[in-house]
């Protein structure tokens, strides 16, 4: 960062709060939204490689992986099978528009509360599946669910988080998407053993579970005093940031989300407001950073971590065993980030992550090259596919403390209250459309680009590695309401930054040497 100094050497004030035990439970029961989208993530690449599923609802894609010398790298391409996993994340995309008015209007806590219901009644239809359609109209059902939770829980754990811990509270989302995960990575290796063949229908049916959990959950949780500012409730505003900071000296952080609501409320069209060129640095990174995020690769793994383990020659059991190896990573590489993106900061977790997944995504690549060449037929010994294993859990690990909770943390914590729903809504939708991107075409890819997907996406991380270095600021223990002081005195960012857009507890702020400083 160049320049004069505008705040303190943590980048804003340091209002006074701690953590208090209110705080924390309404963070982990908000977090719990991460579930659903988890258990998703985790539940689809594990049914969709179960015999009796693919024989009822995809039976040519049964037929091909039973021939004994199909091309590894194309058995499960097939467009109507993709369909399955990737139909639920254009419905969260469509829906997290929508999302974003109910989050504004309604508050948070009911935006998790559709969501929730809409995904338990998606569970119900795709355990009770009869064929295709009700497979796809119950993925549609659960694809809303995840838009609402997607577009509400980080909000909702950045504005209740004090500053200084909002990085922590904040990957809760990030470590309860995770646990969804390797909980649908173990059940889908228990079901796989009902011999009667109607595992799947208990995998699918038990996302009830964590959609009962949220939808349960939301109903005790409270407003967030942004949230009942926005929507006229100034005192109840008030008691609740006295009650969450567990302090009754809130008179300057009160100050600043009373001057920030007043902004927001003369927002009349904030979807045309978030286009303007001084939130021209805000609305990048909604795009860029979820963008990247599904370029990391990372859902090919953890979509597809059965069908792809299959594919590097793990049997049923091994294939599915081999998943929750790399979900158990998964978490515990999550858990790493908690404690300590709000010492080393965002930039400097992005980073590291970014060179650790570049060089396994190299090495993996190059290990199934050797073995499977562009053919696609071929055996991978033991030791060899414990090597393969060994590193996507190395990147999985890379992911998980780094582009895995930041792609979500980052975007929630950057927007100003006046278009920070509409922000949010661009960031789930972004996240969505590409996620649905890759769901829909992985398997094609896989088919023809071969061992070449793992460079094409080990490219895509250099480019976004360095996206990062380049253009994101330091954004830990910044107070939300004055995160624009951070992007005024970046070097690329500040040019789209006029002075008076700097506004910061109801008074326009002189910056340092009356906004020189910055150019020095």
């Amino acid at each position: 960062m160049a320049g004069g100094a505008i705040v303190n050497t943590a980048g804003g004030k340091d209002y006074p709060g701690k953590l208090t035990l209110f705080v924390f439970l309404t963070c982990v029961v908000a977090a719990t939204g991460g579930l659903i989208f988890g258990y998703d993530i985790g539940i689809s690449g594990g049914v969709t490689s179960m015999d009796p599923f693919l024989k009822k609802f995809f039976p040519e894609v049964f037929r091909k992986k039973q021939e004994a010398k199909t091309n590894q790298y194309c058995k499960y391409d097939n467009q109507l099978l993709q369909t399955f996993t990737s139909s639920l994340y254009l419905a969260a995309l469509v829906s997290s528009f929508f999302a974003a008015t109910v989050t504004r209007v309604m508050g948070r806590k009911w935006s998790m509360f559709g969501g929730g219901l809409t995904f338990l009644i998606g569970a119900a239809l795709n355990g009770a599946a009869q064929n295709v359609a009700m497979l796809i109209v119950g993925r549609i059902l659960l694809g809303v669910g995840v838009g609402f939770a997607n577009q509400s829980v980080p909000v909702y754990l950045s504005e209740m988080a004090p500053a200084r811990l909002r990085g922590m509270l904040n990957i809760g989302f990030q470590l309860m998407i995770t646990i969804g995960i390797l909980a649908a990575e173990l059940i889908n290796y228990g079901t796989n053993k009902i011999k009667a063949g109607y595992g799947w229908r208990v995998s699918l049916a038990l996302a009830a579970v964590p959609a009962g959990i949220i939808t349960l959950g939301s109903l005790f949780l409270p407003d967030t005093p942004n949230s009942l500012l926005e929507r006229g409730h100034a005192d109840e505003a008030r008691r609740m940031l006295r009650r969450i900071r567990g302090t009754e000296d809130i008179g300057e952080e009160y100050a600043d989300l009373v001057a920030a609501s007043d902004e927001a409320r003369q927002v009349r069209h904030p979807w045309r407001n978030i286009l303007k060129r001084r939130y021209r640095a805000q609305l990048t990174m909604a795009i860029m950073i979820p963008f990247f995020q599904q370029l990391t690769g990372i859902n090919v793994i953890m979509f597809y971590a059965p069908v792809l383990f299959e594919t590097l020659g793990f049997k049923g059991d091994a294939s599915l065993m081999s998943s929750v190896i790399t979900g158990l990573v998964n978490v515990f590489a999550t858990v790493v980030s908690v404690f300590t993106v709000d010492r080393l900061g965002r930039r400097m977790l992005f980073l590291q992550g970014g060179a650790q997944m570049f060089v396994c995504q190299m090495v993996v690549g190059t290990l199934i090259a050797i073995k499977f060449g562009t053919s696609g037929i071929g055996d991978m010994p033991k030791g060899y596919a414990a090597a393969v294993v060994l590193f996507i859990c190395i990147y999985v690990a890379g992911f998980a403390w780094s582009w895995g909770p930041l792609g979500w943390l980052v975007p929630s914590e950057i927007f100003p209250l006046e278009i920070r729903p509409a922000g949010q809504s661009i960031n789930v939708s972004v996240n969505m459309l590409f996620t649905f991107c890759i769901a829909q075409a992985f398997l094609t890819m896989l088919c023809h680009l071969k061992f070449g997907l793992f460079y094409f996406f080990g490219g895509w991380v250099v480019i976004m590695t360095i996206f990062i270095a380049l253009f994101l600021p330091e954004t830990k223990n910044v107070p939300i309401e004055e995160m624009v002081l951070i992007w005024k005195s970046h070097w690329f960012w500040k040019k789209f930054i006029a002075d008076e857009d700097v506004h910061v507890g109801g008074n326009h702020l002189q910056m340092a040497n009356n906004g020189k400083g910055a150019d020095a």
